[in-house]
């Protein structure tokens, strides 16, 4: 079954594979939202010639598949990240995530892409009865990043989302949600006619170092040789480069799409917003412009049947609301998101000179934009990458024995999550 956003896209949008060896200033190596940015960063500053590779369609893995959340921040929670690097660094690589929002605001406007963009606000609902943590993170947001994150009270939430499940909420203003494929897409045309030279159906198979330069090799026989060469990579990232192919962690999430609901969807949701909750292994969703509702959820190593994923996430759904009992599916999908251990992006150079940006784990669309920002500044020169991500390095996942604990992980916080619950109610 084809993903919704495939639907709406553009099919014939699509580049010829790269069959014949070329010479490029850049070669990028991923044509996903990290990819593109770092394509369209440095077109940005006036640097065009760039070859960008894509071993399937553009947007084919996570990039294309997502929720559609637009926000500021990284997989790692806030106030993980406050005790990792300190409130001064914390800040600053924040707001640089922050400036990746508006830098999508800006460009959808600027460059006119038609991608369903929704401004209005992002709700974190409260799965459980204690409100505790959920003060403490409205007072963090504010103190040490300097964000006004709206307290929504149990009456005030219920108003908007007609549901006993929650018990009240943040609402962060600057958070939008958008269609990421038809959003990719705009970005492809962009940098197509500035002269960006894209190839789909064109998986990298080596990266060689040429004398002074670098050939990176794909599988239908064509070449690149190049100055600069940048890893843009997810889940899907294969082995061509073991240092990097080693420090992702494959993991998939679900997502589904229910058909038009029309004023069925007011019995649910009286809010534009896109929501998420408070668990470990959260719900996220958001209604669409058609009164579809998008809803995801769950990780796993696995990717399931269809059949599987709208059991699944049906039931997930009804659980928050029971009054959508009966709702039929139109879509329902599952992807790859690359993870790192630690949780935050993986930005740099290797040691022999390669580029990467990659390991956005679920919180992509805003950090993959940062990363590929961090990365043409530092190609042109104008800035290295951030000190703050210095302690974040490639650490090794260890292959299938990384999946298997990273799974069993998963269920040991959904657990929690689950006793938790279960106290906050009996209590």
């Amino acid at each position: 079954m084809p993903t919704f956003y495939e639907t709406t896209g553009d099919p014939a949008l699509r580049f010829a594979p790269l069959a014949q060896a070329i010479g490029a200033d850049v070669a990028i190596v991923g044509g996903g939202f990290a990819g593109l940015a770092t394509a369209l960063g440095l077109l940005e500053r006036d640097v065009r010639d760039c070859v960008l590779l894509e071993a399937e369609a553009i947007g084919f893995g996570a990039s294309g598949r997502n929720g559609g959340f637009v926000s500021a921040g990284f997989s790692v929670d806030a106030p993980d990240l406050v005790d990792d690097v300190g409130r001064d660094q914390a800040r600053d690589l924040y707001r640089m995530t922050e400036d990746a929002v508006n830098l999508i605001r800006a460009r959808i406007d600027r460059y006119r892409i038609d991608c369903d963009a929704v401004f209005r606000g992002i709700l974190v609902a409260n799965w459980f009865h204690d409100d505790h943590v959920l003060r403490e993170l409205q007072h963090l947001m504010h103190d040490v990043f300097g964000l006004d994150w709206r307290w929504l009270s149990r009456d005030e939430l219920r108003s908007r989302l007609l549901t006993e499940r929650y018990h009240s909420a943040l609402f962060e203003a600057d958070g939008f949600h958008f269609n990421p494929l038809r959003y990719a897409q705009g970005e492809v045309r962009v940098l197509r006619d500035a002269g960006v030279r894209l190839h789909e159906q064109s998986p990298v198979t080596a990266i060689v170092a040429d004398g002074s330069a670098w050939r990176v090799d794909t599988a239908g026989g064509g070449s690149v040789r190049c100055r600069e060469v940048v890893v843009a990579c997810g889940g899907y990232i294969g082995e061509f480069c073991s240092p990097l192919s080693r420090a992702v962690l494959p993991i998939a999430t679900y997502v589904m799409t229910t058909e038009p609901l029309g004023d069925r969807l007011q019995t649910a949701m009286r809010t534009d917003a896109a929501v998420f909750d408070t668990r470990f292994a959260f719900d996220y969703y958001r209604p669409l412009p058609d009164t579809r509702l998008l809803w995801g959820g769950r990780m796993s190593i696995h990717e399931p049947s269809s059949e599987e994923l709208v059991r699944l996430l049906t039931r997930d759904l009804l659980r928050v609301y029971p009054q959508l009992e009966g709702v039929r599916v139109s879509h329902a999908w599952s992807g790859l998101m690359g993870y790192s251990r630690h949780e935050m992006p993986q930005i740099g150079r290797l040691p022999n000179g390669i580029w990467y940006v990659m390991g956005f784990g679920g919180h992509g669309v805003a950090a993959a934009t940062f990363g590929g920002e961090v990365i043409a500044r530092a190609l042109t020169g104008e800035a290295g990458i951030p000190s703050g991500l210095a302690r974040y390095g490639l650490a090794r996942t260890f292959g299938a024995f990384g999946r298997i604990a990273a799974q069993a992980t998963y269920w040991w916080l959904q657990g929690r999550d689950a006793v938790r619950d279960w106290r906050s109610i009996v209590s």
